[in-house]
């Protein structure tokens, strides 16, 4: 994959990337739909925004910002500390998605962030499902 057909360069770049990190979280921080994920987090929401940015640049092949600043990510190590069931991830991806629709034009880079992240989303799940009542 050459540098213009990386999904980063067909996102749009940084300012994309930002602008879609952006996005997600005035959903995360505004939707009562997401209530659970936006408990796990802080009041101030400006460091995993910026966390999330320079992890998204690098992942969609663009500058490894995150890397270079905290060193390899290690995913599911860094949200064992937090709860995350099917629940917590299908809320993460209701903000995602609708970020993308409002920032990603392009259908079909959409629909394969949104598998990729999808998967992401729900490996990062480190407790069982709470039984239905």
């Amino acid at each position: 994959m050459n540098e213009t057909t990386t999904p980063f360069s067909r996102i749009g770049g940084e300012p994309a990337v930002r602008q879609l990190v952006q996005r997600f979280y005035e959903l995360m921080d505004t939707l009562p739909e997401a209530y659970g994920i936006r408990k796990l987090h802080a009041a101030d929401l400006s460091s995993a925004e910026e966390k999330l940015f320079m992890f998204l640049c690098g992942w969609l092949g663009g500058p490894q910002l995150y890397v270079e600043k905290f060193g390899h990510p290690k995913l599911r190590a860094r949200h064992l500390p937090f709860t995350i069931a099917s629940n917590e991830a299908e809320q993460w991806m209701l903000c995602m998605r609708q970020a993308m629709a409002e920032v990603i034009p392009d259908d079909g880079l959409r629909a394969a962030l949104d598998k990729s992240l999808n998967d992401l989303a729900h490996h990062m799940r480190n407790r069982g499902d709470p039984p239905n009542v």
